[in-house]
């Protein structure tokens, strides 16, 4: 048999595989290597798909932030206007923490990862830009919702840090009186 050298799926699933990786090793364990192993393709797949590691995580982040923002745009749809805009917040906050923490780490572990590597930043912009875009249009005001989005970040951010548990009700309060 010889070699298949047709494989549409390849870049996807060299993708998945890089997802996977920092899923499982955090960013310090991506490498090509490491990348074409948990893809089962030939080392010279990842780097003709990817010239370097920035480019796999900058197509490895648009990914996971494509889904992040799905579920966003799911939960701006279901936003009641008759409901606290604070209320509604602390119970996406409370779903987050209490679902996969596994996915919400990765999602933020390359997210940061725009900390250190400057072509990951504006993949990481565009997805907080959208956030934002998402719902100021669903709240009527843009700076509103940047805020929020800030909050949003940040208590799950110290949650995942500290591993405190969730209160719902500080969180209520503390957003509450940053919207006031």
């Amino acid at each position: 048999m010889g070699r298949r050298r047709y494989d549409p799926e390849r870049r996807q699933r060299i993708i998945d595989a890089a997802i996977e990786v920092v899923g499982e090793r955090g960013i310090a364990g991506l490498s090509h290597r490491a990348v074409a192993a948990a893809a089962q393709v030939p080392l010279g797949s990842t780097t003709y798909h990817f010239a370097s590691l920035d480019d796999l995580l900058v197509a490895a982040l648009r990914q996971v932030n494509g889904v992040c923002l799905a579920d966003f745009a799911r939960w701006v749809e279901r936003i009641d206007p008759t409901v606290p805009l604070a209320e509604q917040v602390a119970e996406l906050i409370g779903e987050t923490l209490a679902g996969d923490r596994s996915r919400v780490e990765l999602e933020y572990e390359l997210y940061l990862t725009a900390l250190r590597r400057e072509a990951v930043r504006p993949i990481a912009a565009e997805c907080l830009d959208e956030m934002v875009r998402l719902l100021g249009r669903r709240i009527g005001d843009e700076h509103t919702a940047r805020a929020v989005v800030a909050f949003l970040d940040g208590v799950l951010l110290q949650h995942l840090l500290t591993g405190q548990p969730f209160e719902p009700a500080a969180v209520r309060a503390g957003l509450a009186g940053v919207l006031a």
